[in-house]
């Protein structure tokens, strides 16, 4: 785990968590208080854009069973979600193929806020993806598995054995807990979320 930034050196805080487990949420409510905000989700979207290499390299590899005739030469992302989230090997793959890239435009955009006292990144494969290296502290956004099931069913309509398939292909949230220093925990109404985030930003002098 990390210890608080020495003075005037930039604070990178690393907000990750399991699949819906409201990084979003508590991301925005950093950004409230002031806080850049790095998605890497909007870069892994941004690298499977129309026309990019890797969206190009992902049609190349799986061809019309993922290509979105509406978007002419772009992904059909639930079609490609379904492949990979089924096959231990092809996820591998397309992260090795997206990883790369979001790793890039994370510290491209660091480099932008080198000024920034402090910058969240918020990546929900912080760990599986080897990018803890980019935080100076880790902030894990926690909650149980019948919650993550059932936000997964309501948000993106998924049955329960894809939504558990979504959530075995991330680390367990206990093996992150301890290699977190702030846990914030969302196991209860969407009103407590807030204060779980100002009581974290106290404790961590944010």
């Amino acid at each position: 785990m990390n210890q608080l930034c020495a003075p005037g050196q930039q604070r990178r805080i690393g907000l990750t968590g399991g699949i819906a487990t409201g990084k979003s949420s508590v991301g925005m409510l950093l950004a409230k208080r002031g806080l850049p905000v790095l998605d890497a989700d909007v870069l892994a979207r941004q690298a499977l854009a129309p026309g990019s290499v890797a969206t190009a390299a992902v049609l190349d590899r799986y061809g019309k069973a993922v290509r979105c005739p509406s978007a002419g030469a772009g992904i059909d992302r639930a079609a490609l979600g379904r492949i990979v989230f089924a096959d231990g090997k092809e996820r591998q793959w397309l992260e090795q193929l997206v990883h790369p890239i979001v790793r890039a435009g994370l510290e491209a955009a660091l480099a932008e806020l080198g000024s920034a006292p402090a910058v969240v990144l918020m990546v929900p494969l912080l760990f599986e993806a080897g990018l803890e290296g980019l935080c100076s502290e880790i902030w894990l956004v926690d909650c149980d598995e019948s919650q993550q099931l059932q936000r997964l069913g309501q948000r993106d309509g998924l049955g329960e054995s894809e939504a558990r398939a979504r959530i075995k292909a991330q680390w367990p949230l206990a093996r992150k807990r301890g290699l977190a220093d702030v846990v914030i925990d969302n196991r209860g109404k969407p009103a407590d979320l807030p204060l779980q985030v100002k009581k974290a930003a106290l404790i961590r002098q944010l």
